[in-house]
Parts: structure tokens; C-alpha cells; sequence
């Protein structure tokens, strides 16, 4: 048990920390010029969609499931 609160909480971490840098790096003002560009490291776009895919998936799944119990 203590293995997959691990898992979960390191993923949890890992997006956290990630949305947090993009956040924080995104929101500093364009007159602070770098010799490194200031690119969020994930697309947030694309995570949005895939999460949108997740869920409709698991409606479905859902559905399906409750429909042959059910019947």
C-alpha cells in the first residue's frame, strides 16, 4: 500500500512542480531579457486534450459496465 501512496504522490509532485515552474517562468515579465529562453517545460494544451481523452474513455468504460450489470 505504502508503495502505490509513493507512486501516486511522486506523480502528483512531478505535474505540481511542473505547473508550477511553467507558471511561474510564463509569468515574468518579457522586459528581463536571458541568454536562456524562458520555455514552459510541458505543453499544457496537449495535457488538456489527452486528459479530455482519459475521461471520455472512462465514461464510456463506465457506461458499458453499468449497462451489463444492469442487463
Amino acid at each position: 500500500m505504502r508503495v502505490i501512496f509513493g507512486m501516486v504522490l511522486g506523480a502528483l509532485l512531478t505535474v505540481g512542480v511542473a505547473f508550477f515552474h511553467d507558471s511561474w517562468a510564463t509569468g515574468q515579465s518579457a522586459s528581463k531579457t536571458t541568454s536562456v529562453d524562458q520555455r514552459p517545460m510541458v505543453n499544457w494544451d496537449v495535457v488538456d486534450e489527452n486528459w479530455r481523452v482519459v475521461r471520455q474513455r472512462a465514461r464510456e468504460a463506465w457506461s458499458a459496465l453499468s449497462h451489463k450489470v444492469t442487463s
